[in-house]
């Protein structure tokens, strides 16, 4: 079975430090030509497929009923095919033949049932939010009933929360002890928070991945992340700044790979702060940010520059014709004037004797965000704004948003984790807020628009509903687009067939193979 390992402060150092000089993994399995090397910043923090970030269902280890291809189509995993009752209050998923959980115990619809109650009692899960009554195994599939029809159930069930493990994963307070998958790859050791090894499962109902072992580890500096790319120490290295891009570009034997994610770069904003709940401040905000300048100097990538929140890898979400965000430093001056706001002590606006001054908090698990935190800083000093930049843990954005004391948040929103992004949007707009969305704002119309949608809408009229969706929040900005996302992968010239998922559901390592 799987060894579990928590990591010393000691290794997790040593590691760290072996990466900035040059050094790999000293294991011999890890320098073994079967081996495939994955690095990133994430790190593992949970065995529980609700809080693991999904980093069981990247690595192929665990496999959720519903997934999704690269063109974010719903395609089959555990379950062959699925049906909606005709009045939509339940639906029925046929679980695919003769699949087995990696200690050789078969997948049946009781075991399946099983793990989706826990990820409908876990907060963090889109599932927890379905109007779910209850799982009901019947022969070689299972229905799942629901108090209200839920168009959007299959996509929910391509989240990674809705992991399938075995039974023997849980012990008897249902704590996942051991993570025990159905995927083309298998745990073989955990060392929480930095790596994980995996084998194929030689009983891989499917097609067996030409990659025998794979080995990831967790390296937070991105530096060396780069160095570990162009060193031979990795063969797929994500999380590359800039500057590590360069170098990578620059290196014999690795290049990159890319895709443009539903992602979108976000400034949250508190819509009921004495300041930032007037909508003119917003969009003074939003026109002081030179978002051009910072896609070029921090992205290296002029085009990433967001023109509103939704960005075109999103087509059905997209509105070409919606007038962009743009910048302007003198009509941002003008609302701000139009607001109160008179110049005063070092350059910072004052009102009522009040200075003009927010906190905007970030974290730098993703290396560009703590460099666009301090160009918007920049950028805002020049109206007349200061900022106070704080980076810290991303926990620290939904600890402000709960408190209420996050005035300002910079982190990066995927709108597509689950493959409707009709799910994510409905998250982000919620008039109660969340985490990840909105913070003391909501919109009469934004609301009856995403219920309408969630209820079933189609064809034209779905349009209009996204674009009213849309337009209200590129009016309103109560969250304030900064840049689109695309994900970087050094890939080493050993590996032919990797490609980027831009749902990142998967590392789809299976499909990879080493070069001949």
């Amino acid at each position: 079975m799987p060894r579990l390992r928590r990591a010393s402060a000691a290794f997790i150092l040593l590691t760290t430090l072996g990466a900035s000089a040059g050094c790999g993994i000293s294991d011999d399995r890890a320098t073994s030509t079967d081996t495939l090397r994955v690095v990133s910043p994430m790190e593992i923090h949970s065995l529980d497929p609700g809080t693991s970030d999904g980093i069981f269902t990247r690595l192929e280890v665990a496999e959720t009923l519903v997934t999704s291809d690269l063109a974010g189509e719903l395609v089959p995993a555990l379950a062959e095919s699925w049906a909606a009752a005709p009045d939509g209050r339940a639906w029925t998923f046929e679980l695919v033949q003769d699949a087995t959980f990696h200690d050789g115990t078969p997948v049946t619809p009781e075991a399946v049932a099983t793990a989706l109650e826990r990820a409908v009692a876990e907060p963090a899960s889109p599932l927890a939010e379905a109007p779910i009554e209850r799982f009901v195994p019947t022969g070689t599939a299972l229905r799942i009933e629901l108090a209200a029809p839920a168009a959007t159930l299959p996509a929910l069930l391509t989240h990674y929360s809705t992991s399938i493990l075995a039974p023997a994963s849980y012990d008897d307070q249902g704590r996942v002890t051991e993570v025990i998958g159905t995927g083309p790859y298998r745990i073989d050791d955990i060392e929480l928070p930095a790596s994980i090894e995996v084998t194929r499962f030689d009983d891989w109902r499917g097609d067996a991945p030409a990659i025998e072992r794979v080995t990831f580890q967790a390296v937070g500096r991105a530096e060396s992340r780069a160095l570990m790319a162009i060193g031979d120490q990795a063969e797929v290295v994500f999380g590359l700044e800039p500057a590590g891009r360069d170098r990578v570009e620059a290196a014999d034997g690795v290049g990159m790979e890319s895709s443009l994610q539903p992602r979108t770069i976000l400034l949250k904003v508190n819509g009921d702060h004495p300041v930032l709940g007037d909508v003119r401040v917003r969009r003074a905000l939003s026109l002081a940010i030179d978002r051009e300048s910072m896609a070029e100097a921090v992205l290296r990538e002029p085009e990433l520059a967001a023109t509103q929140l939704l960005p075109p890898s999103l087509t059905a979400w997209n509105q070409p014709d919606l007038a962009p965000l743009e910048h302007d430093r003198d009509a941002a001056g003008d609302l701000l004037a139009e607001a109160g706001w008179t110049p005063g002590a070092g350059g910072v606006l004052t009102k009522d004797g009040e200075p003009l001054r927010l906190t905007l908090r970030t974290y730098p698990d993703r290396a560009e965000l703590p460099a666009l935190a301090t160009a918007i800083q920049a950028s805002l000093a020049e109206i007349g704004v200061g900022i106070e930049v704080e980076v810290g843990n991303s926990s620290e954005i939904p600890a402000g948003h709960a408190d209420g004391t996050l005035e300002l948040g910079l982190f990066a929103r995927h709108f597509a984790l689950v493959s409707d992004p009709l799910v994510t949007v409905a998250d982000t707009f919620a008039p109660e807020g969340s985490d990840w969305g909105v913070l003391n704002w909501q919109d009469a119309g934004v609301t009856d628009a995403v219920d309408e949608l969630l209820d079933g809408a189609e064809d034209t009229r779905a349009e209009e509903l996204r674009a009213t969706i849309t337009e209200t929040a590129q009016e309103q900005l109560p969250l304030i687009p900064v840049a689109w996302y695309r994900m970087n992968a050094a890939v080493s010239d050993r590996v032919e067939g990797f490609v980027i998922d831009p749902l990142e559901s998967s590392w789809r390592i299976s499909d990879a193979r080493f070069a001949s």
